[in-house]
Parts: C-alpha cells; structure tokens; sequence
C-alpha cells in the first residue's frame, strides 16, 4: 500500500499528521503538487512536480495509484477517478469517500459548481479546524490500522 496527497492545497497541520503516520508505519508516502514542496528525509517520503494546468496534479495520482492504496484529496472528482482503480480515498477533514457515496459527493459538488457558475454564490469550506485536523487523524489510523496491518516497507 502506498499513499498519495494531492498537495497543491493541502494544509501544512495534515502533511505533518501524514509525515509522521509514513515514517511510524514505514509506508510510502507520495506528495504530488505544482509546485515545490518541503518533505522531512525519509527513505518513505517523496515529493513529485508536475506541469501547471488543469487536472494535471489529478493526472499524475491516477497514473501512478493501484488498488489499495489511499490517496488523501478534497478533490470529489479526484476521489471518484481513484475508487474506480479500486483505491481508497480520505478527504483532508476526515471523511472517508466510498463506492457507497461518492456518486452522492460528486452529484453534490456538480450541482454546486453549477449554482456558482450561474452566479449564485454558495462559499466554500470553512477553514480547517481542530476538529477537523482530529477527524483526519482519526480516520487516517482507522484506515491505516485495516489496510497496512503488518506494512514493514516492503509493499510500498
């Protein structure tokens, strides 16, 4: 298993909380931005650039995900290309999409981006809080206690 960040916008307080799950667990641990990022020195951490443009970040993540493995994105289209290839995928405030209610997550999010494209304005998320930050957390080591059980690097 291996985990994958969409960090173009990924909050600094949830890359620490997955640096720190990467390095305990010796898991693989991918962030994948436009831009430059800072890691920690880890034989688990990497950071990959990719080209400005649209759905290039979302490109190179789904290129490179195979079955089991997360990738933490608050990108519902991301979420949904991902649990196709059988991958799972964590939103940075802690919910876990599903084949279950992902198709609900997404028709929500075309029905706001189409309000907004109509000149309604709807805002956006809230910034993140310390609940958020904890139900990230939380659900992170739920998952990673059910899916990387035993993960000593050698299936990264």
């Amino acid at each position: 298993m291996h985990i994958y960040a969409d960090a173009d916008a990924l909050p600094n307080p949830i890359k620490e909380i997955l640096f720190r799950a990467a390095m305990r667990l010796r898991l693989g641990l991918t962030l994948v931005a436009n831009k430059t990022l800072q890691v920690p020195r880890s034989d688990y951490i990497a950071a990959i650039r990719v080209g400005q443009g649209f759905d290039v970040v979302d490109a190179a993540i789904v290129e490179r995900v195979s079955p089991g493995d997360l990738v933490v994105t608050a990108d519902i289209p991301l979420a949904a290309l991902v649990i196709e290839k059988d991958a799972h995928a964590l939103n940075p405030r802690g919910e876990l999409y599903t084949k279950d209610n992902i198709q609900g997550r997404l028709a929500m999010r075309n029905l706001l981006y189409e309000l907004r494209s109509g000149g309604v304005t709807t805002g956006g998320p809230p910034p993140l809080s310390n609940r958020d930050r904890e139900a990230f957390a939380n659900q992170l080591d739920i998952f990673l206690t059910r899916h990387a059980a035993g993960a000593d690097g050698s299936s990264c």
